[in-house]
């Protein structure tokens, strides 16, 4: 059976952190989906475009990755994309407690089912607001994001 998972988040940006998730998700899943979610009312930093083109760059070479933005449920784009899973990380007690209320309706909405994978202890820090912050006040984040992440998209 082909296990296809949605790897939903704002990804803005996308970091280390991230980038272990699906890593560790492709140990478990034929495919997953990285699903940008675009919300009008949501402030980000960069644009659903930009972040499209982040990580399907930085992620390029690997084949059983796909990389999209959706408006919407999370649990609707994985009925459109015939995904069984949804994978989400989790780095703190809260993180736990939100993500299992979310896991909990959408497998009673849809079925779909949800595998939480924990942060590793080396990337628990990692966050994108983290990353955000730094890049505000113009600090290098080489140590939080992957290699090539910026390239082409940020300029002085």
């Amino acid at each position: 059976m082909y296990k296809r998972a949605i790897f939903p988040g704002t990804f803005d940006p996308f970091t280390l952190g991230h980038l272990s998730l699906v890593e560790r998700g492709l140990l478990l899943f034929d495919e997953i989906i990285i699903a940008i979610g675009v919300n009008p009312d949501k402030r980000t930093m960069f644009s659903p475009d930009e972040r499209l083109e982040m990580i399907s760059r930085v992620l390029a070479k690997e084949s059983r990755i796909r990389v999209c933005s959706y408006e919407g449920l999370t649990i609707d784009l994985a009925e459109k994309e015939n995904a069984g899973f949804i994978l989400r990380g989790i780095r703190t007690a809260s993180d736990f407690d939100y993500e299992r209320t979310v896991a909990k309706a959408n497998r009673k909405l849809s079925g779909i089912e949800t595998v939480i994978l924990f942060a590793e202890p080396e990337r628990e820090h990692i966050s994108s607001s983290v990353v955000r912050e730094l890049l505000s006040w113009k600090k290098p984040v080489d140590d939080f994001v992957p290699a090539g992440m910026f390239e082409a998209t940020i300029t002085d």
